[in-house]
């Protein structure tokens, strides 16, 4: 027995605890690393400023900033877990991502640890640009310490949003409506949509027109579009004018000018960083940014290929703006590209990416195995995850290969005072073209009649002109908006799709046709911010404080000089806007009330934007309104409330549906009177109290909870299906459907693995 105990000690003496982030890339490193190892999740971030005040002391003396940091709600369990595992290891390796996030990640926990583990010293930071073999041992090889420079970088940023967050959103409470926010970054990004959509609404189209000539050459045609008038550039903008133009074409006798053929060669595109990868799945595969990434987490984290028990990692890290490929994965795809297509695909020398700026801690995303190709992938794999692997791997593959080459025409036609041009090219090589097509890859192929030369003269078969207007540019999508901010160098790879999302969930836009629209309370805030916070919400001030933030992680300069660089005039700002009118605003519009006369205002309540009388109190009219392509404001007809065939059990009458917070609902139509409203029950009772199960729902949505809260807490989340499990006998299923668009009915009892797909 003595002898089992000393066993035991010795095995806990050798235990080594390696911490990552997401509890998905567990069983792809267990089966790397030998029983000696406990694998443990964070499952994210693990501390944070505390939710319910700002948290961040700024000494006015010597400008120190100090951060207070507490657990996450619901993470004490998790640092507990850990901690107790960390009490008896020998060996503590902290493997969050290998980003600002992930090291602050694995310094919160790091801490924590530090406070139950004795040698400090054997407390080791490590991280991988990949989750495979041979990268996981090699960072545990090259075992390193936190990276504080990285850690005060993500404090900064966080610093930032915080002071922005907690000191602005109360000004905009008072000012236009309870609930709202500001973000530091997100506002910019907003500034962005609204200004696109002054420059719609104010645009003002301009008539051109374009002449389009059929020239006859014996039997065969060439068509041509009117190029120059008197060897110079031209704008018809009027029909007199190209009616002019056209009489004089008519007249004039044509022969061929000048016959240029040669060859153009078309590079292919560089391997996928974030913003690239977001906005080809985007323009490709319909994915939303947000979509993409989640996506790309579990391709990257590991997913079974065959074996359910032995996940694999598919591709790099995806939160990189890295064009960089390490040569092992240049030598597999030229190798690759070699055996599959040939020497002729493959260029005689390895071609490198480089982008401006980039941090290059990461490199660029691309499959980890080469020989998984897309075909193999797709067997093991749901759909959303075999097109943005086959996209990936595509690109990846495409990269290293030769260029594509065309055959270029071109044919000068010309009469008096007027040339004509006819272009198109004929593909002559495929290239890289036989692995990744590009959208815009619409080669429009000349054909010049055979024998044709220069000084050949030509008949006008046919003139026709087309009349055109100028158009704004469109509004931004999710592809171009990010295209928009990296250009700008607003955001980072990892705050794109936390920008996109942020400004949706806040209703200061809407989508029409997947492109963005500021909503009246987007327009309101942006101008709000802009004209109150000039120094902070403009374009400029916010790429300037990005790369500052990247200086910070380099080492540059230090963090508490950037944002007291920041505070001061943002400090300054906000004196001065908070102690203004501290009225609520409106938006006044041409509109007379139609019980009053007065003029209607756009105002901002929980519900949303809706028109009101701008003689409220005295005159209450409201109104639900819609606008135009032109921006102008309609106002809604009120509907009659739809009656239901339910009655109400306290006054008889028939129940209607009206529309609330959180969407439709019943209720009676005597209100004030009679204020009964209809919940959804189950049949089955209450399991704890034998209470009704009613259907609530909160800002997260629809969940079952016992009617006698509080003093019964039954919370089931999510849909149900009254069905016994038929291996528990638990009374009810629970519901969940899968991003492939498939349901699986699932037993919610943590004991009982009863599931099925639907």
């Amino acid at each position: 027995m003595k002898k089992r105990k000393n066993d035991t000690k010795k095995m806990n003496n050798n235990l080594k605890l390696l911490i990552v982030e997401s509890p998905a890339k567990i069983k792809t490193i267990s089966k790397f690393l030998g029983s000696d190892f406990k694998i443990m999740s964070t499952f994210g971030h693990v501390k944070d400023l505390p939710p319910k005040k700002l948290g961040i002391e700024r000494d006015e003396n010597d400008k120190h900033i100090e951060l207070e940091y507490v657990p996450i709600k619901d993470k004490a369990k998790t640092i507990a877990e850990i901690c107790k595992v960390a009490s008896r290891a020998s060996e503590i390796y902290l493997a969050s991502d290998p980003d600002r996030e992930g090291e602050i990640i694995s310094w919160h926990i790091g801490q924590e640890i530090a406070k139950v583990f004795k040698d400090k010293s054997k407390i080791y930071r490590i991280s991988f640009n990949e989750i495979t073999k041979p990268a996981v041992l090699q960072a545990i090889e090259n075992k390193a310490t936190i990276n504080m420079k990285m850690v005060r970088a993500q404090q900064a940023r966080r610093v930032l949003d915080r002071w922005v967050g907690y000191e602005v959103s109360p000004i905009l409470w008072r000012k236009i409506s309870k609930g709202l926010s500001a973000g530091r970054v997100q506002s910019v990004a907003l500034l962005l949509i609204c200004d696109r959509e002054e420059e719609i609404v104010t645009f003002k189209p301009e008539e051109f027109w374009s002449i389009h000539g059929t020239f006859s050459f014996k039997n065969d045609d060439i068509e041509a579009e009117l190029f120059k008038i008197n060897s110079k550039a031209f704008k018809l903008k009027s029909k007199e004018e190209t009616d002019k133009a056209l009489q004089e074409i008519k007249n004039s006798t044509f022969t061929i000018e000048k016959i240029t053929e040669k060859k153009r060669a078309r590079a292919p595109l560089a391997p996928f960083m974030t913003s690239t990868l977001q906005q080809d799945a985007y323009n490709k595969l319909g994915f939303s940014v947000d979509k993409t990434m989640l996506v790309a987490q579990k391709l990257y984290e590991g997913l079974p290929l065959g074996n359910k028990d032995t996940p694999e990692a598919l591709i790099t890290y995806m939160r990189t703006d890295s064009l960089r490929l390490s040569d092992t994965a240049l030598k597999a795809a030229r190798g690759y590209i070699s055996d599959k297509f040939g020497t002729d695909y493959l260029p005689k020398i390895v071609k490198n990416y480089t982008k401006k700026g980039a941090q290059d801690a990461h490199e660029a995303i691309r499959p980890i195995n080469v020989k998984i190709t897309p075909r193999i992938a797709a067997q093991y794999l749901t759909p959303e995850q075999a097109k943005l692997y086959s996209l990936i791997w595509k690109r990846f593959v495409a990269c290293q290969m030769n260029a594509a080459e065309y055959f270029q025409r071109q044919v000068l036609v010309k009469g008096g005072k007027f040339t004509f041009r006819a272009t198109g090219s004929t593909l002559v090589f495929d290239g890289f073209l036989k692995v990744y097509m590009i959208d815009d890859e619409k080669e429009n192929e000349l054909k010049i009649p055979k024998g044709i030369k220069e000084n050949d003269p030509l008949d006008l078969k046919k003139t026709e002109p087309k009349q055109h207007f100028t158009k704004p540019a469109p509004r931004y999508n999710e592809s171009s908006i990010v295209k928009e901010l990296e250009k700008r160098g607003i955001g980072r790879p990892s705050t794109y799709a936390a920008i996109i999302y942020t400004v949706l969930k806040r209703k200061y836009v809407d989508k029409d046709q997947k492109r963005f629209i500021p909503t009246e309370l987007g327009k309101m805030v942006s101008k709000m911010l802009t004209e109150h916070l000039p120094d902070i919400i403009n374009v400029k001030f916010t790429a300037q404080m990005e790369e500052d933030l990247d200086k910070i992680a380099e080492g540059k300069i230090k963090r508490d000089e950037v944002l007291n660089e920041f505070y001061e005039p943002f400090a300054k700002d906000l004196e001065t806007w908070a102690g203004k009118d501290g009225k609520k605003k409106a938006i006044e519009t041409d509109i007379k009330c139609p019980e009053c006369s007065k003029m209607l205002v756009i105002r901002f309540g929980k519900a949303g934007e809706f028109l009101g009388c701008s003689g409220f109190p005295e005159c209450k009219f409201t109104s639900q309104f819609t606008k135009d392509e032109q921006g102008k404001i309609m106002l809604e007809e009120k509907k009659e409330a739809e009656t239901v065939d339910i009655k109400c059990p306290n006054c008889g009458k028939n129940l209607v549906e009206k529309m609330g917070k959180f969407g439709p609902f019943l209720a009676c139509p005597g209100y004030p009177e009679c204020k009964y409203i209809h919940q959804e029950s189950l049949k089955m009772p209450c399991p704890k109290c034998g209470g009704k199960i009613v259907k609530r729902v909160s800002k997260r949505g629809s969940f079952w909870g016992c009617a006698n809260y509080p003093n019964c807490k039954l919370l089931i989340p999510g849909e149900v299906r009254e069905e016994a499990c038929p291996k528990c006998n638990n009374p009810y299923l629970s519901v969940k459907k899968e991003n492939d668009g498939s349901v699986t009915i699932y037993c919610p009892i943590k004991e009982c693995d009863y599931s099925r797909k639907e």
